[in-house]
């Protein structure tokens, strides 16, 4: 190797080398700061959200003593479903095994218990002789 490149590559590796700390330096200062916004956010988010319930609750007192409590239970949001990204080959199978299960349902719906029917069945026959 050359004289000159040999002193290049120590230059510009004592370069990296004295970058290094101070791009780790900056990185943790900048986790710091994003630690302490995103602690601060939550804190303005807790705020605004009890401050909101005190607004919420001091208003509808009226109103409550006014409804019964079960009125209170009905108005729960509906949880919107989500469309599965599905192959039309996934989705055939899960339709089959679907009707299957639905079918063994249905089934296991139609026939009567038989726990009843094992103790009767033996009154009405006679015992039988070997």
């Amino acid at each position: 190797m050359k004289l000159k490149t040999l002193k290049k590559k120590i230059r510009r590796l004592e370069t990296r080398l004295l970058e290094g700390p101070k791009k780790l330096a900056k990185l943790k200062g900048k986790l710091a700061a994003l630690v302490k916004a995103n602690a601060a956010k939550a804190k303005k988010k807790s705020t605004a959200r009890a401050a909101a319930a005190r607004k919420k609750k001091g208003s509808s007192t009226a109103k409550s003593q006014a409804k019964p409590a079960a009125a209170k239970r009905a108005v729960a949001p509906k949880k919107v479903k989500r469309k599965l990204n599905l192959s039309p080959e996934r989705r055939e199978q899960l339709a089959a095994a679907m009707k299957a299960r639905w079918a063994a349902k249905r089934a296991a719906e139609a026939t009567p218990p038989e726990t009843s029917a094992t103790g009767d069945s033996t009154l009405g026959q006679a015992p039988q002789s070997p």
